[in-house]
């Protein structure tokens, strides 16, 4: 087997490589990035005969499709706006495919995935991605599903990277149509900030304030769980306290708006000129406390005892406190999401998926058994927490 790794260079997508190569069974390991240099340094630091690097460019359409021509999969690890223009490369090459982000950009690409007989997962990291994982594995052991919860803590500085800086000014955009909760068979648009639930994540991170989060998994769960008469979905996140202070303030302000503004001629957005500023900063680049952490609640009927119940599961991973090798600060955050990108990757081009003669947009619900997902990641040391509880009064 062979994998392409769109964006293979960048924070997160270089240790979903690592993976590959540590976990993985594919053959050919090709990391393909704008930035050739850092391609080259990767495979080098890696220095397994399998790994060799490209460079590409996904705005040359006619380029990139001959370079992922003959791949079985290509993992892609642009930003969100590139998934657009990435997707439709790796449809037209004939390649299975895979990114983080499951925004939507890939939609337009179903039909081509469909005639070349492929797949494409969009949206496989912590969250989107195990999020879903976590819940369907709570929704199987009930008859009934009233209410879905996904909460998560993203635990990294506010532009480590240009596109990491780029989800933030996406994510709290007030005018992104993507911001919904469903209840009651209805997809609701709801502003920045909308909803505030105070959440328990496992130590070190504990309570916080989320607020509703522009996340794929309120979709493809409603899909997935329709048959189970699901009334609620809501999905929160929070990032380090400082990130979301200066985010509310910025929002508060109109800056979020990315409002175009002329200075000495030349029109930017405000936005654009903040992002800049901060992936430049010290401060854009560090934070308290790094890593990663969700929380899932799914409330319904028991199937096994036919009694109301509350599953609520949660995931822990090794320290970032420099106590474990390869987990120290900003990478707790980096392999939590490339770990599981990984994962899925081999999974796909292996045909070990729920829906493997399935072709076109796929979702995580539809391609695997979380428990496979589960397992993949406790050998990594990542490792999910159940918790049930009655919601029978005692009388």
């Amino acid at each position: 087997m062979k994998v392409f790794c769109l964006g293979g260079a960048g924070r997160i997508c270089m240790e979903a490589v690592l993976d590959l190569v540590q976990y993985s069974s594919f053959e050919v390991i090709t990391i393909g990035d704008f930035n050739l240099e850092a391609a080259q340094q990767l495979a080098a630091s890696l220095n397994d005969k399998r790994v060799n690097a490209v460079r590409v460019n996904v705005h040359d359409h006619a380029a990139t499709v001959e370079q992922l021509r003959g791949y079985d999969i290509v993992m892609d690890g642009t930003t969100i706006t590139l998934n657009g223009l990435s997707t439709a490369c790796i449809a037209e090459a004939g390649c299975h495919g895979i990114n983080l982000n499951g925004f939507g950009e890939e939609d337009a690409s179903h039909d081509v995935f469909v005639r070349n007989g492929k797949m494409c997962l969009p949206g496989f990291g912590m969250t989107p991605g195990v999020t879903q994982m976590m819940a369907m594995h709570a929704a199987n052991q009930l008859k009934e599903v009233h209410e879905v919860r996904v909460s998560h803590g993203s635990y990294r500085p506010i532009a480590f990277s240009k596109s990491i800086a780029e989800t933030t000014v996406y994510e709290y955009d007030p005018k992104l149509p993507g911001r919904v909760v469903y209840e009651k068979g209805q997809f609701i648009q709801v502003e920045p900030f909308a909803r505030p639930r105070e959440i328990e994540l496992p130590e070190p991170y504990g309570k916080s304030i989320q607020y509703i989060i522009p996340h794929a998994e309120t979709r493809t769960l409603a899909k997935a769980l329709e048959s189970k008469d699901v009334q609620l979905i809501e999905v929160r996140g929070t990032w380090p306290q400082q990130n979301m202070r200066l985010v509310r303030a910025l929002y508060d302000y109109g800056f979020m708006r990315n409002d175009r503004i002329n200075i000495a001629g030349q029109e930017i957005g405000i936005m654009d000129a903040i992002g800049q500023y901060l992936f430049e900063s010290q401060e854009g680049h560090e934070t308290e406390l790094y890593g990663y952490s969700l929380h899932i609640e799914v409330t319904g009927i028991s199937a096994q005892t036919g009694e109301a119940c509350k599953y609520t599961l949660t995931h822990t991973h090794p320290a970032s406190d420099g106590s474990v090798e390869g987990w120290e600060k900003l990478r707790a955050y980096t392999r939590n999401v490339g770990i599981p990108l990984a994962i899925a990757t081999e999974l796909i081009a292996s045909g070990q998926t729920l829906c493997k003669d399935q072709t076109g947009i796929i979702t995580p619900e539809e391609a695997f058994e979380p428990s496979i997902i589960f397992e993949q990641l406790s050998k990594r040391g990542i490792l999910i927490h159940e918790k049930i509880e009655s919601l029978v009064e005692v009388g």
